[in-house]
Parts: C-alpha cells; sequence; structure tokens
C-alpha cells in the first residue's frame, strides 16, 4: 500500500481526485465481509457466519468519478488463542497502520461487550488515523434500540479517544442497502488527493489463486459445525488449460487440497459416500467459474495435516 507523502499531495491537487484506503475492522462476525462486498456491489470478500471465515487482506475498490476508496477486509480482530490466531492479529496491527482511515464495525443487535472494548483500546493505540463507527445489521433491531446502542457507541468512542470521541457515526445495513452509499461517502472524505491507483472497472487486486481458494473455503463452511472454520485451509495447487480444447471451448483444470486437522474432520467435509464434498464443488464451481470467465473442472482432495494451525513449518506450508 502506498505511503502518502503530505508534501506532495499539498503540491498537487491531481484535479480534486482523491484516493487512498480504508479498513473494516470489527470482531469477528461484526458484518464486515458483508459491508464490504455492499459497497462495491459485488462479491469479493468471503461471508459466512462463522467466525475467522475471512483469513486473506482482500481490497474491495469503490469506484467514483472523482475518487476511488480501497477496502482492506481483514481477519477479525481477537485475544489470540493460537500461532494462527496471533499472525492473523499481526496481520490487521500491519493493515492498520498503513491505511487512511479505519472503520470499526459494531453490530447494532449485540450489546458491546469485552471484545468490542478490546479493539476499541487496540484502535486508539494506532494514533492519529480517523476512525468511523459504523454501526452494522440495523435491519435487526427496531429505532428505539438503535438509537440505545447509537448511544453506547458514542460513549465507547469517548471512553477510548477522549472527548473527540469517534470521527463519525453512521449506522448502516449491508442486506437492505440503508446508508451504503453514505458510509462509502463518509470514508472517502477522509481520503488524501491523490490520482487514481487501480484501473478504472477493477474491483480486487486479489490473484485469482486466493479467490478460488475463498471462494472454495466459503463453500466448505456452509452448514458445518462450529469447530471446522479454525481447522479448514484451502491450497490451490493449480489452475492450467485443458491440453487439446479449441478456443472457443476452453477448459481450466482446478486442482484444490482441503486441509483439516483431524480424520474426524475430514469425515465431516466428505461426507457420506462423498456426497457432502460433491455439493461443495458444486456450489463452489459456479462462483470460480464466474470469476475465471471459462469453465472448470474442479478436483478437490481432503487432507489432513495434523494441529496445522500450531505448527510454524506446517503453517508456511499452508500459505500462513
Amino acid at each position: 500500500m502506498s505511503k502518502h507523502n503530505k508534501k506532495f499531495d499539498a503540491d498537487q491537487d491531481f484535479g480534486g481526485f482523491h484516493a487512498g484506503f480504508s479498513v473494516l475492522v470489527g470482531r469477528p462476525n461484526a458484518g464486515k465481509s458483508t459491508l464490504t462486498n455492499a459497497l462495491v456491489g459485488q462479491k469479493v470478500a468471503i461471508t459466512s457466519a462463522k467466525p475467522q471465515t475471512t483469513r486473506h487482506t482482500i481490497r474491495g475498490i469503490v469506484h467514483r468519478e472523482d475518487a476511488q476508496l480501497i477496502l482492506v477486509d481483514t481477519p477479525g480482530l481477537h485475544r489470540p488463542r493460537t500461532l494462527l490466531g496471533k499472525r492473523l492479529n499481526d496481520l490487521v496491527a500491519d493493515t492498520l497502520s498503513e491505511v487512511d482511515a479505519i472503520g470499526f464495525c459494531l453490530p447494532a443487535n449485540e450489546k458491546i461487550g469485552p471484545g468490542d472494548k478490546y479493539i476499541a483500546a487496540q484502535l486508539a493505540a494506532v494514533g492519529r488515523k480517523p476512525i468511523i463507527a459504523l454501526v452494522t445489521k440495523t435491519d435487526l433491531v427496531d429505532r428505539q434500540a438503535l438509537t440505545e446502542q447509537l448511544l453506547a457507541v458514542a460513549a465507547l468512542g469517548r471512553e477510548v479517544l477522549g472527548e473527540q470521541g469517534w470521527a463519525d457515526i453512521v449506522p448502516v445495513s449491508a442486506t437492505d442497502g440503508f446508508q451504503v452509499n453514505t458510509v462509502a461517502d463518509v470514508l472517502i472524505g477522509h481520503m488524501p488527493p491523490s490520482p487514481p491507483l487501480y484501473p478504472d472497472g477493477e474491483l480486487t487486486d486479489e490473484p485469482e489463486a486466493v479467490m478460488v481458494a475463498e471462494l472454495i473455503r466459503e463453500a466448505a463452511l456452509e452448514g458445518v459445525r462450529d469447530e471446522l472454520p479454525h481447522s479448514l485451509a484451502v491450497v490451490v495447487e493449480e489452475i492450467l488449460p485443458r491440453e487439446g480444447r479449441s478456443e472457443d471451448n476452453p477448459l481450466l483444470d482446478v486442482r484444490v487440497n482441503l486441509y483439516v486437522e483431524r480424520p474426524s474432520q475430514k469425515a465431516i467435509i466428505i461426507g457420506k459416500a462423498g456426497s457432502r464434498l460433491r455439493e461443495v464443488g458444486t456450489n463452489a464451481r459456479k462462483g470460480i467459474e464466474a470469476l475465471l470467465g471459462t469453465k472448470i473442472y474442479l478436483d478437490l482432495h481432503v487432507k489432513v495435516a495434523k494441529d496445522w494451525q500450531r505448527d510454524p513449518k506446517q503453517l508456511v506450508k499452508l500459505g500462513f
């Protein structure tokens, strides 16, 4: 991510164009990925009701006539219990230090808890960054409950940042579109003068293999028990054009390994006589074909990598 040179900015106004990076943070399942997708208008970050489904820093790009907002979707900040958890938190800390504005997501339908306070304290320590409190999931509460939550969020801002509190507080619902554009306006208002940082029309700069892995991970997590999210890693081994196919009828071979920590988890993913793995393949294939713009043959294999989250060698091998 570019560090903006302030003197350089002062000398040029780039025709009034503004561009920069913003990050959405919050405890797991606070609505970060869903809001990213709503802002960009297309599915870029995977969404799941399970905590810790986002492993990679996926940027969604919001294009406007006079501005560009690059959204960095980080893993949920949480108190780390494993080496993987610690690496994910380090990734968030690195990201926070490099962005122009921070959006702190707090769900409207859940009271502010220790997790939110922990994150608020981490954000306060970042120093001199505008922090915008985004009260998400407003569609799940009535007006009275929303008012109470907005007051509680404002009080939290004063508690951690002093009298000035948050740079802004915006209630939003990514599900029904309420104030999604307002969130974009507010974040863009904090972006520095800059030329566009990405070509027009580009929605994410993630390598295709990472996005393919995320789509498979999302399909594999759909409807399974809570113990699986932390224990599932997806590695795309190769994406190769099938030989001997005509130009107007191409096919890509996509070979993927899914790693879990225990044989019992392998059984959950594969399902009875392979039924669940076939379903994962069918569901993921649609998204991958839309992403790559061509038909694919998806070859999925489930492997056990014992306790990979706690093993530094395995973490490196699996891309963390």
